[in-house]
């Protein structure tokens, strides 16, 4: 093992530029997805008829397939049928796919969670059904949500090293970049590789503790 060698200057330069790429995918993969996820979720739970039952079948077509499958969908198969993508747009796109079904899920969890009767004095009061959703049920819904959406949150963080297939040019992909020029590179660059994905997950672990304890 050579650590030395391995946390050169230009080597850790190297690392954080393609962190910087993980960071930067998994920012907008999680903007959307969460947007996305909600709209998945609430749409499920209002069971509007035919979209509710589309939607049912989408989302578990997606949660029984390998994210690494959808990865090469979007970047070798689309392009087939002229939808050709740079490898940031397919990772984003394949990520977006995959995790906004699982967060539907939760979203449609934290809806049901809510007791009836609160839905029902809701609508004894005078507020329609769609100001009973969003003035009532969802508020309180997304507070319940918090612990599993920030776990949803960190698996997507971790779940970019698979764009590496596609040669994205994220943290991965320049760790194996490197460890390509000396075996003796492999453990020091995997521990520092380890070491910030941990810091960032963690950080977000305790960000869903404090809200947790805050709303909850």
């Amino acid at each position: 093992m050579d650590f030395i060698g391995a946390y050169s200057p230009s080597h850790i330069i190297f690392l954080l530029k393609g962190f910087s790429v993980t960071l930067l995918v998994a920012f907008i993969s999680i903007t959307l997805s969460f947007i996305f996820g909600i709209m998945i979720g609430v749409l499920r739970y209002t069971k509007v008829p035919v979209i509710s039952h589309l939607l049912a079948v989408w989302v578990e077509t997606i949660r029984n397939l390998p994210l690494l499958l959808i990865i090469f969908f979007t970047f070798f198969a689309l392009p087939e049928i002229g939808l050709k993508l740079d490898k940031m747009a397919a990772a984003i796109l394949a990520l977006v796919v995959f995790e906004s079904t699982m967060l539907s899920e939760i979203v449609r969890g934290g809806l049901n969670s809510i007791e009836k009767g609160q839905i029902e004095a809701a609508r004894s009061s005078g507020l329609n059904y769609l100001q009973t959703l969003w003035y009532i049920i969802l508020p309180q819904a997304l507070r319940r949500m918090v612990p599993p959406i920030v776990s949803q949150f960190i698996s997507l963080l971790k779940d970019t090293s698979f764009a590496v297939v596609i040669s994205l040019p994220e943290l991965m992909n320049h760790a194996q970049i490197i460890n390509g020029k000396n075996i003796n590179y492999v453990i020091p660059i995997f521990i520092l590789v380890a070491l910030m994905y941990f810091t960032v997950n963690y950080l977000l672990s305790l960000v869903s503790r404090r809200l947790e304890n805050k709303y909850i």
